[in-house]
């Protein structure tokens, strides 16, 4: 087994990013959506809440065992140490790390293969009419961009829910990895989840073999503002998904004319963590590194996308008002 003493905090938050619901289907539970939270068919009385955190409303088990984090879930469900947990989310999350680590609970890991489904994509809607309408009206991505990503097939609203799919393509085109959103936030957390049985070493992606940069983004509707904010259609862009850097690897292995990595990634403390941490590792590596986030005022590419638009908007407005 792998040994550590500790985890740094970049380590630590991407544990704590995990989807909880997609543990627990991991281990075998059957998860159901009641209202604003998840519950489990086995254990009717525990609830995820925000995808992140769970409580089990009994009276019969002791502090500690009833409610916390995806850690807690894994060291009362899964039998594992804190420290277990921790690398099995890791790893969960397409962290690398050791490859001699294996899970100490047998059983979570026998569990975990029989539940295994394929990789299938949601079936797409006769159209794209919420993918457009959430897109444009709540991220203010232009429907000219917006088309530009229809067209090459890389997103598209699924038929059930209307969510939309970003797609993770390989370099020959075959879609390894999907995730989607939500379109009816209602002003609350949007619905994010990726498809069941997905190789988070890839990403949402757009490759050009002419261009030698790449941008690297956390989010695919940053990836998409970027584009939007500079009518850049050419570079390569790569959507992480999360902080490691997992889906980096593979897309710098499959197109090997990548000089420059520009890190695209989020103002706000992880992001920053994060960024030092991958600057320092790929120009050790050889890579030209250029560190590009939005301006200090904006968290991410999206929200300095909507806030420009909000500012365009007002100008004219203001020149609408003079005449």
């Amino acid at each position: 087994m792998e040994q550590r003493n500790s985890f740094t905090q970049e380590e630590l938050a991407i544990a704590k990013s995990v989807d909880l619901t997609d543990v627990a289907r991991n281990l075998g539970y059957t998860v159901k959506k009641v209202g604003n939270y998840f519950t489990l068919k086995e254990i009717d009385s525990l609830r995820i809440y925000n995808r992140r955190s769970w409580f089990r409303w009994s009276r019969e088990y002791d502090k500690g065992e009833n409610g916390g984090s995806q850690i807690d879930f894994l060291r009362v469900f899964a039998g594992m140490e804190v420290k277990e947990a921790v690398f099995w989310l890791l790893d969960f999350a397409g962290y690398r790390r050791c490859e001699e680590w294996k899970p100490k609970a047998a059983i979570v890991e026998a569990q975990a293969e029989a539940v295994r489904v394929p990789f299938v994509l949601p079936m797409a809607a006769p159209d794209n009419r919420y993918l457009y309408r959430y897109l444009m009206n709540d991220r203010k991505i232009s429907k000219e961009t917006i088309d530009e990503f229809v067209r090459a097939g890389l997103i598209y609203e699924e038929v059930r829910y209307h969510n939309i799919v970003f797609k993770g393509n390989d370099k020959n085109g075959n879609t390894l990895f999907a995730s989607m959103r939500g379109v009816f936030d209602k002003g609350g957390k949007g619905f994010k989840c990726d498809v069941a049985g997905n190789d988070k070493n890839y990403g949402f992606n757009v490759w050009n073999e002419e261009s030698t940069e790449l941008a690297v983004f956390e989010a695919a509707i940053d990836l998409m503002s970027y584009a939007d904010i500079y009518s850049d259609f050419h570079s390569n862009k790569l959507a992480l998904g999360m902080l490691s850097d997992a889906p980096l690897v593979t897309f710098l292995q499959e197109h090997p004319q990548i000089t420059t990595i520009k890190f695209c990634l989020d103002n706000d403390k992880p992001g920053r963590t994060a960024t030092e941490q991958l600057m320092q590792k790929y120009y050790e590596l050889g890579y030209e590194v250029e560190d590009c986030p939005p301006p200090m005022d904006y968290k991410d590419y999206n929200q300095w996308l909507k806030e420009a638009r909000k500012e365009n908007l007002q100008m004219e407005r203001c020149v609408e008002i003079r005449r």
